[in-house]
């Protein structure tokens, strides 16, 4: 598996709100080393973008699926794409 550089936009669909999500996930994120940001979406999803090595940024994406304990994740979408370098870190957006 390549460690090149990737990113991946993320949406989340399913009891995503509420629940924690948006924090453990910067919180999953910055244990992988990886950088981005993740927000509330107004349909009720939660939208992400996370990018670094591409088995970092695959492992969020899979964990992404699972969320945290009290999330019930429905569906996940993943786009890839070349890693851009324009985060400072992984951060919750308001």
């Amino acid at each position: 598996m390549s460690s090149s550089p990737v990113s991946a936009h993320v949406v989340v669909r399913g009891r995503v709100q509420g629940v924690w999500y948006r924090a453990s996930t910067a919180e999953e994120a910055g244990r992988l080393g990886l950088s981005g940001w993740v927000c509330n979406r107004a349909d009720g999803s939660v939208e992400a973008v996370a990018e670094g090595p591409r088995a970092k940024v695959e492992a969020l994406v899979a964990w992404c699926a699972k969320g945290p304990r009290l999330a019930r994740v429905d569906a996940v979408e993943a786009t890839w794409g070349p890693a851009t370098a324009v985060f400072d870190g992984f951060i919750v957006r308001r």
